[in-house]
This record gives C-alpha cells, structure tokens and sequence, in this order.
C-alpha cells in the first residue's frame, strides 16, 4: 500500500475552502487535514479556518463528503490549543471547541472515513513549577482528556496529538520552552498508559525533534506504531549558536546588554533555539534524513496518510502564495521516489489506491460541553 501525501491547510490561510481544494489538486496531494481553529482564539501562527464550526451538521457533512469525493480528496479535522494549561476561561473554550469538532468528525464518518480530529494537549505552567509537576501535569491531562476520549469513543472518532512542544508559546523571558505535554516519546508514552483506551494516538512531527538534537528515527523505533496515524512533513536546519549553545534556549534580555558585549538575544517568543523550519527538497537543506526516516517508518508497518506543514521561512513564511504552492509541489517530488514505485509517468501515488469516502448518513447529535461530560 503506497502511503498518500496531504496537506495541512494551515498553509492556505489566505484562501477558502473552495481555493483550497483547487491548490490541492495543483500540487498533486490525495488529501487535506482541514484546520478549523476557534476565530476567537488566542493563537496567530499558523492557523486558519476552513470549516463553519458553527453551522456545521448532517447536510453540511454529506456536502462536505460529495465536495471531497469529487475532487479526489480525503480529510481530517484540526485545531491545536492548549487545553490543560494557561488563561483558564481560554482554556474551556479550547476544551469546548474540541468537543465540536469530535461531532463534525462522527457526522464525516470518524474513524470509518479515517476522519480523525488533531489537538495539542498543553502545559499548565502553575503545576509544572511545583515539585513533581511534570507528573502533575500528566494528571491533569488524564483529568481532562480522559472524559473527552471517552465521548469520542462512544461515537467513533479518534483524537491525535502533535508532538511540537510549542516552544514559543511564552514570552522568551521565561526559562523553559517545553508548552506542549506530547513533545517527548516519553510523555506521550505516559499518556498511553493513563488512558489505555485505543481511540487516541499521534501526528508525529520529526522537525521537532530535530531541534531538540533527538534522532527521528530512534523515535519511531520505539514508537507503538498502533498509535501513530499521521507523519507531519515539516523539517529543521540547524543552526549552531556558540553564544548560548544549542541545548538551553536563548533568552530576552536588555538590547543594549547584546549590543555591548556582542552577543545575539531572543527578540521574540520563537527565536530561541536556533533553527529555520525547512521542507524537504526546496531551497537549503535540512538535518533529517528523509530516506533513512521513510525506511524505518515503512519497516514498522506505517501506511497513513504523510501531511506537509508548511512553515517554511523559504515558503510559507514569505507570504507569496507562488512559494507556498512551490514549496508544497517540491515536496511531494522529494517524497515521491521514497514512497511509490517507478512508472512510465515517474514516481506517482498509484490512483487505483484511492478510497472514496463513504456517506454515512449519521443522525445529528447535540453539542455538548466539557463540564456535561467531566
């Protein structure tokens, strides 16, 4: 089975649904993981909306499915915030707005379709700055995610962790950089065993990795590859740092302290661990290598769905959207001798491969809320 190549939508911020089928199509992906983040929400990297989460039912989804099918796509729902930690009123809506999207997957057809719907967890920062509070947070994640995986098992619908620690999530005047509980193998793990239920797993990112000097291909070595549904194609190049060092992450500090003793200082939340997001393929090179990460990931038996994040500073970060679709297309050439066999048309997903979606005809459900289900 040749593993297809989607998109993350995030990419094409700039476009609606329509516009962004269209790009697809263009490039050359078999499907779209649709970001639908809150348009209240507190977070403006890398987010965009392509869904009404709020008029959302049984007629939205059938046509969502036709729309899909005719363009030979296949889908799955996101949005990433953090749910365990930080302002707490920000924090239920996150809870909430997770639950709504649970119900637009079970109305695509959830787990039957392979709709499955992407979240971060977060780190709640007052326990983690108490003694034990790695652990403390681990217990918080069970407090809140284990109701919610429970709710999405009754109905069908899967949940999958990004593993990106979201390290510029705090102002760079703090010390720590680790916001996201699933940004190690270790915590993720943990979570596993907190809450044994099957339904949930992982989107795993290598880039994040990469910065964080751990080889991805270790990590999948030790990864249960039941739990890993989605491969993010996003890269790193790093940069070495003889000022700060490439283990702590560099700080904010006052820019006339820099400029006196010459040194480089953090002028922003992300610029702390230097590296520039890259994608395979397109422009300078990066510090993964992608043949040696695709064999260990087809030798474990993976075969879902390989979805490239686009936060290039070469494409998406320029703001063009000819560089963005170039990037993107430049990707799929890099990965396409990695995961398909040699035609006369070259190195292409074989078309016979492609699953329509189903109609499932579900009967609608009403929202629910974190405190109906807690």
């Amino acid at each position: 089975m040749a593993n297809p190549i989607w998109i993350m939508t995030s990419a094409f911020d700039q476009l609606n649904l329509e516009q962004t089928i269209e790009k697809a199509n263009e490039i050359g992906v078999q499907g779209l993981d649709l970001c639908v983040f809150r348009r209240d929400g507190t977070r403006d990297d890398f987010v965009a909306t392509h869904l009404d989460y709020e008029n959302f039912g049984v007629d939205e989804a059938k046509k969502l499915i036709d729309q899909f099918n005719a363009a030979s796509l296949r889908l799955s729902l996101g949005a990433f915030e953090n749910l365990i930690g930080g302002d707490p009123a920000q924090r239920v809506k996150n809870q909430n707005h997770l639950l709504r999207l649970i119900r637009m997957a079970y109305l695509l057809g959830g787990d039957e379709n392979d709709v499955k719907v992407g979240t971060f967890v977060g780190y709640n920062h007052e326990l983690g700055n108490e003694d034990g509070g790695f652990e403390k947070n681990l217990l918080e994640y069970k407090r809140i995610f284990k109701p919610i995986i429970q709710y999405a098992a009754d109905l069908g619908v899967s949940i999958l962790y990004e593993n990106c620690p979201m390290e510029g999530w705090r102002s760079s005047g703090h010390f720590g950089t680790f916001n996201n509980l699933p940004g190690v193998l270790a915590a993720r793990k943990l979570m596993y065993q907190l809450i044994p239920e099957k339904n949930h797993g992982e989107i795993y990112d290598p880039s994040h990795d990469i910065w964080q000097h751990t080889d991805p291909v270790e990590v999948i070595k030790h990864t249960d590859m039941t739990r890993l549904q989605r491969i993010h194609v996003k890269s790193t190049r790093n940069n070495p740092d003889p000022f700060w060092g490439n283990m702590y992450p560099m700080h904010q500090i006052p820019a006339e302290w820099a400029k006196s003793a010459g040194i480089p200082a953090s002028t922003n939340p992300w610029d702390r661990h230097h590296y520039e997001a890259t994608l395979p393929g397109f422009g300078f090179g990066d510090d993964l290598d992608w043949r040696a990460f695709v064999n260990i990931l087809k030798e474990k038996g993976f075969t879902g769905p390989f979805e490239i994040e686009n936060e290039a500073v070469l494409s998406k970060q320029t703001g063009k959207m000819g560089a963005i679709v170039q990037g993107c297309k430049a990707a799929v050439q890099n990965l396409a001798p990695l995961l398909y066999e040699l035609t006369d048309e070259g190195w292409v997903y074989p078309e016979r491969e492609h699953i329509t979606l189903k109609q499932v005809h579900r009967k609608d459900i009403p929202l629910v809320t974190i405190d109906q289900i807690s």
